[in-house]
């Protein structure tokens, strides 16, 4: 039963976290390389805000949004 759980841990350590360990060491020469990840990120997360405030905005302009406090059921 060890050696199940020692081959989990070798296949995360060097096959799943591969990219993550290559990012590390990039850091050194690039910096920006390095954090490429975190860029992406930010940047569908800053696209997704804009479309969600320009939805909302759709919503507003039609008239098609409730603003009564019963709105919700819950509440």
């Amino acid at each position: 039963m060890k050696d199940f759980f020692e081959g989990i841990a070798w296949l995360f350590e060097e096959v799943f976290f591969l990219p993550f360990t290559i990012l590390r060491e990039l850091e050194n020469t690039s910096w920006t390389l390095a954090s490429s990840i975190n860029w992406m990120f930010l940047v569908i997360g800053f696209s997704a805000m804009l479309y969600w405030v320009r939805a909302l905005n759709v919503f507003h302009k039609r008239g098609e949004e409730k603003k009564d406090t019963s709105a919700h059921s819950f509440l």
